[in-house]
């Protein structure tokens, strides 16, 4: 009785195809800003003073790979904390006047006083 057996062979165009879906997803996901803590420091520009947003003193810098940006927000020493906008627009609102801040992933940043 002769019994044959067949190997299967996956192609190597399936492995090639997973290779380049898999690629495509992690450039997407750093590039698009949602990665941005994967990527060189050196992909940052250099922090650039803004004018005063309603008295807050504020630093941003952007990333020149993906679309990412950074502030730093502070008054004098009573308070200072950083945005991170990462592919997306954040807000803040400050502890000590109420002011919500907004950082785009393009480096604007505006303030809005709090409603009286």
């Amino acid at each position: 009785m002769a019994h044959s057996s067949r190997i299967r062979r996956r192609s190597p165009a399936l492995k090639l195809v997973a290779a380049a879906i898999m690629l495509g997803l992690a450039g997407w996901y750093v590039f698009s800003g949602r990665g941005t803590g994967l990527l060189p420091p050196g992909s940052w520009g250099p922090w650039r003073e803004k004018a005063q947003v309603n008295h807050w003193g504020v630093q941003v810098r952007v990333n020149s790979w993906s679309n990412a940006a950074e502030a730093r927000v502070h008054m004098g020493k009573a308070e200072d904390f950083t945005m991170k906008a990462y592919g997306t627009r954040v807000s803040a609102t400050t502890v000590m006047d109420g002011t919500r801040l907004t950082l785009t992933p393009d480096g604007e940043i505006t303030g809005q006083w709090p409603a009286q």
